[in-house]
């Protein structure tokens, strides 16, 4: 009897691992064919429990993300006229950071802010991220999972089948040792559909909410106060003097050659000049 049962116990985990992966096989065959991401509209097809009739088969399960980097006057006057627009349109903060850079004079703020928000809803808030301030650049994607959610679905419908069988199993065993290994493959079992299962939360949760990522940066000020000749490093001080002492001698240089040709053209007459007053002096 002992014999018996535990042979069923291999034969329903053989059955059950051998339908998941032909179910998995023909879920991949399925999604084979190019996905457009327009038939799934704003991602609006929500991953179901178990699908069932044409409409389900119909549905697309789409994943949208999106990145904005803009600069904005006043990060967190921005920050705060963001949260409060997703908020309204049923979305919330996922993530947030920020970090002030800068000296004194040219502190300024800059951070990132990850927004989830209703698929239905993504357009709407990409559009009102970019008015917010000057885009410096933007980048959105759309990811059709449909393919996945199928997977996942036909996995864990024979899984959970798999542990009625081996339930019904742990249910007429009365050997020892029969319980004891009857339970640990139902344990397994119910590991896995816990799995699968946290795996199909999680990608119903990407469906239905698009994710959108912003940066915001200030305008890096500019520190345009004169200073003070006392303020000047002794180096810069000594170079700026030998730079000085430089157009100096390069001006001299330029004005005496200017100069000359009025002293040639005025001079030597004037010297004649003199010479003959000298010697009728004489």
């Amino acid at each position: 009897m002992r014999v018996a049962i535990v042979c069923v116990v291999v034969l329903v985990a053989l059955a059950g691992c051998f339908g998941t992966e032909l179910t998995a096989s023909d879920s991949d065959v399925g999604n084979m064919g190019p996905a457009n991401p327009a038939d799934a509209g704003a991602g609006q097809a929500q991953v179901s429990g178990e699908p069932s009739g044409l409409n389900a088969s119909a549905q697309r399960s789409v994943v949208r993300t999106g990145i904005v980097h803009s600069q904005v006057p006043d990060f967190d006057a921005a920050r705060e006229n963001l949260t409060t627009t997703i908020r309204t349109q049923g979305g919330y903060v996922s993530d947030s950071t920020e970090r002030t850079v800068g000296s004194t004079e040219t502190r300024h703020t800059n951070g990132r802010v990850v927004y989830r928000v209703p698929a239905e809803n993504f357009t709407a808030a990409l559009d009102r991220v970019k008015r917010e301030g000057t885009v410096i650049r933007s980048r959105t994607n759309t990811s059709d999972v449909t393919g996945q959610v199928a997977d996942l679905n036909a996995r864990l419908q024979n899984l959970r089948a798999q542990r009625n069988r081996t339930r019904t199993l742990y249910e007429q065993a009365n050997d020892t040792e029969d319980v004891l290994a009857i339970g640990e493959r139902l344990s397994s079992v119910q590991e896995r559909i816990e799995r699968l299962e946290a795996r199909r939360q999680a990608l119903t949760e990407r469906v239905s909410y698009a994710t959108l990522t912003v940066r915001l940066e200030e305008p890096t000020p500019t520190n345009d106060r004169p200073r003070a000749w006392y303020e000047t490093g002794v180096v810069n001080a000594f170079l700026d003097a030998a730079s000085g002492v430089v157009v100096a001698a390069r001006a001299t240089v330029v004005g005496t050659a200017y100069a000359l040709p009025y002293l040639i053209a005025f001079g030597l007459p004037l010297l004649g000049l003199g010479a003959l007053l000298r010697r009728w002096r004489d």
